[in-house]
């Protein structure tokens, strides 16, 4: 089934609306700080060791940037998908909503306002559902994006530590809410400070979200199925990575552009024992 391009990105809704922007605008901001001031701190301008940095760090920021805009821009809706439904329609339920049948793992989202082939959950920071069609690029982008939190923080620790005041508990609290100090002390250690713990929470978000991920998936379960207790599409792990990356697994997370077919058409959905016993007519 071909690729198609959401024609309405902008978020609907307010919360959307501010993790939407936050995200696009915290990332850019994020590796300005890592590049241009925490690193010459730590290795001399042009030498190897920040350029192989910058290179590294460069490489992680167009893969989470990518990655997170074809999560965007990708529809994994039923919106303008001619829908073919088997006689008898198997697993098929009727939408009230859309007024249609829609395959199974397809659920509707009132925020989408469609029905989703193999709709996963509504992501806040993407402001749009993840299913069958984005969810490879959401699980690359999770991946980049807890690989750079983390290396940026190794870094950033020593910087920080570098240019900490003398104790006292104003300092503390500075260290402990560099947020919500930065309201009322807008100086630019500050401003690093509050810089450094944005990539600590973006550790623990990106952690805990690719961990339950990492694990949905080798369940072969999306979120309602992982809720629910279901099973029926669980192929084994390997082919359950299948499922989401594509037959081309190992590439996709070198660039979002890279082919790698999906191996259903998010439409005909099989079970574990049809799935099995297709395996064992081509063996």
């Amino acid at each position: 089934m071909e690729i198609r391009i959401r024609n309405k990105i902008f978020p609907r809704k307010l919360s959307n609306l501010v993790a939407f922007w936050f995200l696009f605008l915290v990332i850019p901001i994020i590796f300005w700080f890592e590049i241009f001031i925490v690193l010459p701190t730590i290795h001399e301008p042009w030498s190897f060791g920040y350029l192989f940095h910058t290179i590294m760090g460069t490489f992680l920021l167009v893969n989470i940037t990518s990655n997170l805009l074809a999560a965007v821009l990708v529809d994994p809706s039923i919106r303008g998908r001619m829908l073919e439904v088997p006689n008898p329609p198997d697993r098929w339920h009727l939408c009230a909503v859309c007024e249609s049948f829609v395959p199974p793992r397809s659920w509707h989202c009132e925020d989408c306002g469609t029905c989703v082939l193999k709709r996963d959950h509504h992501c806040l920071f993407t402001a749009c559902c993840i299913g069958h069609h984005n969810h490879r690029y959401f699980l690359v982008f999770l991946t980049h994006l807890f690989i750079a939190t983390s290396y940026a923080t190794y870094f950033n620790g020593s910087f920080v530590w570098r240019s900490w005041e003398s104790f006292s508990w104003y300092s503390l609290l500075k260290l402990i809410f560099p947020m919500a100090v930065f309201l009322f002390d807008s100086s630019i250690n500050q401003f690093y400070l509050t810089l450094y713990a944005i990539n600590i929470a973006g550790i623990a978000f990106a952690g805990a979200l690719l961990g339950y991920h990492l694990m949905m998936m080798y369940k072969g379960q999306v979120t309602y199925e992982s809720a629910n207790n279901v099973r029926i599409y669980d192929y084994g792990w390997k082919q359950n990575l299948k499922e989401i990356l594509g037959e081309r697994w190992y590439l996709t997370w070198i660039f979002p552009t890279l082919e790698s077919k999906l191996p259903h058409n998010g439409i005909v959905w099989h079970t574990r024992e049809q799935w099995m016993a297709e395996a064992q007519k081509h063996r």
